[in-house]
């Protein structure tokens, strides 16, 4: 695998940014201790996003997710996302149509990463969980799956609870639109005919369990095709170490 980290100008955010990228190499002759799987054919592409304290950099330092993509010859694509819920802020950049639209766009024209849907993915945790969901659900002509792990699912009640660091997302009192919670979003997406594959992670003494498992009976209502699983843990690294590697069995394993 080779590892590059990029800055360049957005224009969507209308500044310096940075993301990190995991590419597959072809030609690893005498390298020790890895055998990666990189074939001939275009790469499929994991967007992963990080967490509400953390950047672009997070999940290379607690987890082995290059190690990971080896697995599977994957690129993997971590862009940093600020405080933003990977939403076009109120008082703020725009990190919906940064990530959605213009990232896909660089990555094709820095790296050649392929914009097929069958070719691409999105994942992420807490609150990068939340906009991973939202933007695979919200934009299904552009990823074949979307996995979220122990994602802020009810972005209302979250609002409600921190409304100071909400205020930069929605403005002051802030009121959480249709277009950005889940459950009507999931709602919407249900009605077209093109869905994405949808995965849910949580712990069970996450203190964010009980809006995922509202979330999850949501989707089970619906005609997605739909995976959840819980298991004992918390809102930590552990957790999203084991479960990151349960995500990517499940999007690059061929059914």
């Amino acid at each position: 695998m080779a590892f590059f980290e990029a800055n360049f100008y957005s224009e969507s955010l209308g500044l310096q940014t940075t993301v990190n990228v995991i590419m597959p190499q072809r030609h690893t002759d005498g390298q020790i201790g890895v055998e990666g799987k990189a074939g001939n054919a275009e790469y499929k592409c994991l967007y992963l996003l990080h967490g509400l304290s953390d950047d672009h950099s997070i999940w290379l330092r607690r987890t082995s997710i290059e190690r990971y993509a080896d697995e599977y010859g994957i690129c993997v694509v971590m862009p940093f996302g600020g405080k933003s819920f990977y939403t076009d802020m109120k008082y703020g950049e725009q990190f919906y149509t940064y990530i959605s639209e213009e990232l896909p766009r660089l990555m094709y024209e820095f790296f050649g990463i392929s914009q097929k849907r069958e070719n691409n993915f999105i994942a992420g945790l807490s609150m990068g969980g939340y906009g991973a969901l939202k933007i695979g659900l919200k934009n299904p002509e552009k990823y074949a799956a979307c996995a979220g792990l122990s994602s802020v699912a009810d972005i209302r009640s979250w609002t409600k609870g921190c409304p100071d660091l909400m205020a930069s997302v929605f403005g002051a009192n802030p009121q959480v639109p249709d277009s950005e919670d889940l459950f009507c979003i999931a709602e919407n997406a249900d009605k077209n005919a093109l869905k994405p594959r949808v995965y849910m992670g949580v712990g069970t003494e996450d203190f964010l369990y009980e809006d995922n498992v509202r979330l999850r009976d949501k989707f089970q209502t619906l005609g997605f095709d739909y995976t959840y699983r819980e298991s004992s843990g918390t809102h930590c690294w552990t957790f999203w170490d084991e479960y990151i590697q349960y995500v990517m069995n499940w999007m690059f394993n061929e059914k």
